[in-house]
């Protein structure tokens, strides 16, 4: 008769960069079931959102996610050009794109570094963080920030890129191209890494779409799915690339996918910098109207989707937002289920989660189901529990 075993991964792992509880199942060394939980780190944006100023939102919405924190605001200000009917200067398309980009080679070479280092592979960890590093670096230079970078506004871009940066730029960009040339090699020709990774972790193309996961997760299972070509924004629909799709469905698939897009985003920024002309950055938006737009971008970890509607004053009335990872980080309810112990970790891992971004909280009477607290009585609360720290 068989027993089934609980083995906690999380809330506090030293694999998860943020909490998360995933419970898992086992009979042996086999994974046979798994909840997942979340809900640790809630931080109420969107209550928050609808508290400030429209201009003020890019701020709020960028530190959402650490990774991608240009995606959010991108996000938001295509939401707020749909309600307001506006045309962007083509300059400030091109800009919104290259930083777009840039963040995607910084996000991918991130989650590439983390996932040697999951299974082992220390060195794929430091030298991928180390060459991450002068993209960081070009952010730097352009925005004045290594994250964060402040570059989204309603109808245009906060900063330009000047003139003497653009060659700098197309230095770096050609250096990358063997460093990705060179982890394509070392990962994707590795019979180690092959055989830790292929047939792990697989999400089968009906499942993924059963499942609704977006960005390399669904690429990597065969669907063939892109907002920057299925729903162009920005400068995507004037430049030249691909979609990477690998059939496979397994960690090691949504490894390629990752590491081909790379090459991609090199080929798009630097059209973008030959393609850009002098111009306006910015259509100075000055008021509001009431209405309710619709924002898509296709961040690192996939579609990233925000709605706001305005009743004509300075604040939204609502503002709705689904991260990427909401989508993907529920699909380990198949990946995971069926592989063994060992491979739990970079299956979890293999979606590229973001719980923060992901969080959703609600407070219920646990007879009724009824909401008992809204926004501001959680602050209150937690006003209150800190005032009682300090008492003790």
């Amino acid at each position: 008769m068989s027993h089934k075993v609980v083995i906690p991964i999380g809330p506090y792992h030293p694999l998860q960069e943020e909490p998360a509880y995933f419970r898992l199942y086992v009979e042996g060394e086999k994974v046979v079931d798994i909840d997942i939980v979340i809900g640790y780190v809630h931080r109420g944006i969107e209550e928050l959102s609808e508290h400030k100023h429209f201009d003020q939102i890019p701020f709020l919405v960028e530190r959402i996610c650490g990774i991608c924190s240009t995606s959010h605001p991108f996000a938001y200000v295509n939401a707020m050009e749909d309600l307001i009917k506006i045309e962007v200067p083509e300059r400030a398309l091109f800009i919104r794109t290259i930083i777009a980009e840039m963040e995607r080679l910084h996000s991918h070479l991130l989650w590439l570094g983390l996932a040697g280092h999951f299974i082992g592979y220390n060195t794929v960890w430091m030298w991928s963080w180390r060459y991450r590093e002068p993209i960081l670096d070009m952010f730097e230079m352009i925005t004045g920030n290594r994250n964060h970078y402040a570059m989204m506004k309603i109808g245009g871009v906060r900063r330009d890129i000047r003139d003497e940066d653009v060659a700098i730029l197309k230095k770096t960009l050609d250096d990358l191209v063997p460093v990705v040339d060179m982890f394509k090699g070392a990962v994707m020709d590795d019979p180690v890494i092959q055989a830790r990774l292929k047939g792990i972790g697989v999400l089968t193309k009906q499942q993924a779409i059963d499942w609704c996961v977006v960005g390399p997760t669904a690429r990597g299972s065969g669907v063939d799915i892109d907002l920057r070509r299925d729903d162009p924004y920005g400068a995507y629909e004037w430049v030249d690339w691909n979609v990477i799709v690998e059939k496979d469905g397994d960690i090691f698939a949504k490894t390629k996918v990752r590491i081909l897009e790379m090459y991609e985003s090199i080929r798009i920024i630097r059209q973008c910098l030959d393609k850009m002309s002098p111009g306006p950055i910015d259509a100075s938006v000055k008021d509001i109207p009431p209405g309710e737009g619709i924002g898509r971008v296709e961040a690192p970890r996939g579609e990233c989707f925000h709605y706001v509607r305005s009743d004509g004053t300075n604040q939204p009335i609502r503002h709705k937002i689904r991260a990427p990872s909401y989508m993907n980080v529920a699909s380990n309810k198949i990946a995971a289920v069926g592989g063994s112990i060992s491979d739990a970790a970079i299956t979890l891992a293999a979606v590229d989660p973001c719980y923060s971004c992901t969080e959703r909280l609600i407070v219920l009477d646990r007879d009724t189901k009824k909401k008992i607290m809204n926004g501001w009585n959680l602050i209150k609360l937690s006003q209150a529990k800190t005032e009682e720290f300090k008492r003790v």
